[in-house]
């Protein structure tokens, strides 16, 4: 029997109307002016469309040229519901969204599930919006694609690298982290803030960037580990806040696009 892991979100972060989705997210993307190379991983924020819609498109548009080369995403984020250690796999077969549904890549799951970090489990995916909030701008920037989809808890850098080393790949595998910056500071200090996490990922230094800069620290510091090991550089392309976009600037979140190549 096919088992879903259906939106929980939908409706709340984004249109929970398939049409309405649809003109939204492309809309953000229309508005990206596309240039450089198609990067191999990226760091985009996972809060409300109308907060931090328009800079994870900053990203998600370098992926148009490749919407036919691309078919797998690896997709990482921090747990916000449910407290775990190391990383969890869920068990069901597809994500859903209005748009449609995202099979899980089993033999890819499958290739970590030996890894003692590594769990099955449901429960820190049934409620978890670090996800699913970026299902339908893949399924509009890409074709078909398999998802490999992981909440991170409490897992040092190496761990998650090791995590992610195993599931790599070649140009078919995109790899997609999931964190928003500073947290309820106010504007000018979220800004300088972001801007010295922006220049660690930069510089590939996890060893600088604390919880209090990134709720997903965890998985960006394994992507930083990793990068290194692989000769990627990583650049900004998109620093904003809510401030920025659609609230008050007295206690603001921050939002970074970061691209890998």
């Amino acid at each position: 029997m096919t088992t879903i892991r259906r939106p929980v979100v939908a409706g709340m972060f984004y249109p929970a109307d398939a049409r309405e989705l649809h003109d939204m997210t492309t809309r953000y993307l229309g508005a990206v002016d596309i240039s450089g190379k198609v990067p191999k991983a990226v760091i985009v924020p996972h809060a409300g469309y109308i907060y931090s819609g328009a800079v994870a498109a900053s990203a998600y548009a370098r992926l148009i040229p490749a919407r036919d080369t691309i078919k797998r995403v690896v997709l990482l984020g921090p747990a916000h519901r449910v407290a775990l250690r190391g990383l969890a796999l869920p068990s069901v077969d597809g994500f859903q969204t209005p748009l449609g549904t995202v099979a899980i890549d089993k033999q890819a799951a499958a290739t970590i599930s030996d890894l003692p970090q590594v769990s099955i489990l449901d429960e820190p995916h049934a409620l978890e919006h670090s996800l699913e909030v970026h299902l339908p701008f893949l399924q509009e920037v890409l074709d078909a694609f398999t998802l490999v989809p992981l909440v991170v808890g409490e897992a040092e850098a190496g761990e998650v690298a090791e995590v992610l080393d195993r599931l790599w790949g070649g140009p078919e595998t995109l790899i997609v982290i999931s964190s928003d910056l500073s947290h309820y500071h106010d504007y000018e200090t979220a800004r300088r803030m972001d801007e010295a996490t922006s220049r660690a990922i930069e510089a590939l230094r996890f060893e600088d960037i604390h919880y209090d800069q990134a709720c997903g620290r965890n998985p960006v510091s394994g992507l930083l580990y990793l990068a290194r090991k692989h000769g990627l550089s990583a650049s900004t392309i998109d620093l904003r806040n809510s401030g920025d976009t659609a609230g008050p600037r007295d206690q603001v979140v921050g939002y970074g696009a970061y691209v890998f190549e």
